[in-house]
């Protein structure tokens, strides 16, 4: 089924293999992650994750045969949306929350597809908000967290520059800040001061606000531990490039820190 021209979300496409049947989804946002995503919904069948929330693939337009139904259907994704409208990992963001929001989830799970993040731990997330927590971080640098074979360059710049600007935004201290392993309430989606349906949001900047906003508006936060392992050899997977990548990340974080992505400050009503 086609969906168009709804406010603040990229038109999509919706393949629904099965009907809601969870409290919670997962949305994990892909493009062209081959063998990487197959393998991590091969280990979250493993732990029968398919049973404890509903899987939601949010693709950008996938060409590498990793999205048709007959390979992720036997793997327990409930729905598959492909985003036809413009936009990166923000807007394939947006897809997925309209989509939960519509079909009445209580929250929302999101993790990368590129299998670094343990998809297991998605039963520590429920956890929390079930327990009333609004926002949940993964971190693999608490203690039980795990940081395997990353990247010497990666690890000092969500440690000693990405990691301090979006505490001092959100004025309260987060460990692992580039990491997508996280989970929003519905209450915190739908708060009238948060607003994620916006155009604004096209490419990281829907992650980094999403960092900060539930502590400005006071909601009930936490990080949890989780694993994250990056492969000993070949490409380090990721969709930041070092260079022009970095530096659009930089400009994001300044203006999430002077709320350039504030309602208020983009002059939307509440």
């Amino acid at each position: 089924m086609l969906y168009q021209n709804i406010k603040g979300v990229p038109d999509f496409e919706c393949e629904e293999y099965t009907p809601k049947k969870t409290k919670y989804c997962i949305c994990i946002p892909i493009i062209n992650e081959g063998e990487r995503i197959k393998k991590e919904l091969e280990r979250a069948k493993n732990e029968s994750i398919d049973e404890k929330a509903d899987i939601i693939i949010c693709d950008a337009g996938s060409t590498d045969g990793s999205t048709k139904k007959e390979v992720l259907e036997p793997l327990g994704v409930n729905t598959l949306l492909v985003k036809k409208g413009p936009g990166k990992q923000g807007a394939q963001l947006r897809m997925g929350i309209w989509w939960a929001l519509k079909r009445g989830y209580e929250g929302i799970i999101t993790i990368d597809g590129n299998n670094k993040d343990s998809i297991e731990d998605v039963p520590n997330f429920i956890k929390k908000l079930d327990e009333g927590y609004d926002f949940v971080q993964g971190s693999r640098f608490i203690k039980g967290g795990q940081a395997i074979n990353t990247p010497l360059i990666r690890h000092i710049s969500v440690r000693l520059i990405h990691a301090p600007i979006i505490s001092l935004t959100a004025k309260k201290w987060y460990t692992d800040t580039t990491n997508a392993y996280r989970a929003y309430s519905k209450k915190y989606l739908e708060h009238p001061e948060v607003q994620p349906l916006r155009d604004i949001f096209m490419t990281y900047e829907l992650l980094a606000y999403l960092s900060v906003k539930a502590d400005r508006l006071h909601l009930k936060t936490c990080e949890i531990p989780v694993k994250r392992e990056y492969p000993k050899k070949g490409k380090t997977p990721t969709k930041i490039s070092f260079f022009k990548g970095n530096s659009e990340l930089l400009k994001i974080l300044f203006k999430n820190l002077f709320h350039k992505y504030d309602v208020k400050s983009e002059g939307s009503k509440k």
